[in-house]
This record gives structure tokens, C-alpha cells and sequence, in this order.
């Protein structure tokens, strides 16, 4: 699938299920307008229904991957009603993005503020480049992030996230890997090849144990000790019956590679 030239998403799936997803607004710096907004989550719901999707790539055209809320948007219309529902829209997008049945990665090619580095924290897995810098500025403005402080204090330990909320400074691609903010740091020219490299090790496994274990991976995580681990105990039984399974660990005891169905 593909969308036209001029459409602030473009969209495009190879033969192996892989789906990019390009924020196409580089004027704007990729901020997030309704229609920005709207476009993802309709991208993400068609997705879920894809039985033959196996990765998203979200990637980002021009110097910034993504600003955050389009402010002047945001400025043309201010009553609380359409701030809002502004927020709930995009909250929503973003859960849709956990909610999705296969992993998504985030290609940060550039600068992440606001709502944009909350993109990247919400999405499963993230690369960026070496020249890629990431924020939570709203402070700067009067506005603390509230919805992006929601995911970062998902990926970074709590003192790292509150720092970034309460200061807005900006950190670099290097802090963000050692903060947990992203997976993988690579060079601009090599930063397509380390996305692949992810893309590939995920294709390689089965669907069904990896929509499976995304779904409990979030589940566990905002539950108590105790109920975490008798979710993950049912998970893993029913998983365990599931013929993909019951082949690799036939394939594991014959000591040969699992024939595993697409």
C-alpha cells in the first residue's frame, strides 16, 4: 500500500510484511496535526487486521523526525473542549500503537520533541541516528508534558525521566541508548542497515509466539508481582500448544532448524 505524494502519511509494505509508515509533514518538522493524528491511527487499525503484517516502521521524511503538537494548530482554537479531545486523539494513537499485534520501530532520523519523543518511547523498539536529539519541552513553554511523561516513565528509570520533564534539556542519540530511550544508536548512513538488522531478527520468528508475548509484555508490566507472573504462566502454556511451538522444541531435540508455517 501506498499512499499519494502529497499525504501527510505515506505508506508502503514489502513481501515480507514489512510496513513503513513516513510522517511526510518536513515543513512542519513532522508535528503532530489532527490530520497527522487521524492518518496513524486509521493506518494502525487497518494493520491490526492485517493477518499478513509482521513488522511497522515508523520513519519520518526531511531533518526532524518528529516535533510534537502542531502548535499553531493548537493556538487557533483554545477551549478546553478541543484541548481536550486534542489529547484523548493522540493518547489514542498511541495506544494503538501498544495495542497493534506486531512489534513497531521507530526510526529516528532526527530531532524528537514533545509528543514526538513520546512517539518514540511508545513505540516497541527504536534506532536512531547519532544525530538525533530528543526532549520533553513543553516545561519551556509553561506546558509540562503530561501525556509524554506517560511513556518515558515507561522506558526510563523514574529520576531520568522526571529530570527531562522538569528541565526540557535536550539528551543526545549516546544518553538516550544508555537512558533506554532507544535500542540501537548507528551513523546516518548506517542507520536504514541497522533497522534492517532488527527488521530481519524479527521476521525470522514466528508471528503467532510474538503477538502472543507483545500482548503479555504490557500486560505484566502494570500489573502486581503476583498477578504478572499468573498471566505469563497462561501465556506461556497456551503458547506452549501452539504448533509453532511444540515445532521449534521438536526442531531444538532432533537438533535440526524449525519448519515453521508463514
Amino acid at each position: 500500500m501506498m499512499a499519494g505524494g502529497d499525504s501527510v502519511l505515506l505508506c508502503a509494505k514489502d513481501g515480507r510484511g514489512v510496513i513503513t509508515l513516513t510522517l511526510n509533514r518536513p515543513q512542519a518538522f513532522n508535528s503532530l496535526s489532527e490530520a497527522l493524528l487521524g492518518a496513524l491511527e486509521r493506518e494502525f487499525e487497518t494493520i491490526a487486521q492485517d493477518s499478513t503484517a509482521r513488522v511497522v516502521v515508523v520513519a519520518a521524511s526531511g531533518k526532524a523526525f518528529c516535533a510534537g503538537h502542531d502548535l499553531k494548530e493548537m493556538r487557533a482554537s483554545p477551549s478546553n473542549e478541543y484541548y481536550q479531545h486534542l489529547f484523548a486523539q493522540c493518547s489514542g494513537m498511541m495506544l494503538a500503537i501498544q495495542n497493534l499485534p506486531v512489534p513497531i520501530i521507530a526510526r529516528v532520523q532526527g530531532t524528537s520533541t514533545a509528543a514526538g519523543c513520546q512517539l518514540v518511547a511508545a513505540c516497541d523498539l527504536a534506532v536512531a541516528s547519532t544525530e538525533a536529539r530528543f526532549a520533553v519541552s513543553g516545561v519551556n513553554l509553561g506546558l509540562f508534558c503530561s501525556t509524554p511523561g506517560v511513556a518515558l516513565s515507561r522506558n526510563l528509570g523514574r529520576k531520568a525521566a522526571f529530570e527531562m520533564l522538569v528541565t526540557g534539556e535536550f539528551i543526545s542519540a549516546e544518553q538516550a541508548l544508555a537512558k533506554g530511550l532507544v535500542n540501537r544508536v548507528a551513523p546516518p548512513n548506517r542507520l536504514d542497515a541497522e533497522v534492517e538488522s532488527l527488521v530481519a531478527a524479527i521476521v525470522a520468528k514466528p508471528r503467532v509466539a510474538l503477538t502472543l508475548g507483545k500482548k503479555l509484555f504490557y500486560r505484566q508490566i502494570e500489573a502486581g508481582i503476583e498477578a504478572a507472573y499468573a498471566d505469563a504462566s497462561q501465556t506461556m502454556a497456551c503458547n506452549m500448544m501452539d504448533e509453532v511451538a511444540l515445532e521449534g522444541v521438536q526442531a531444538f531435540i532432533d537438533k535440526r532448524q524449525p519448519t515453521w508455517r508463514a
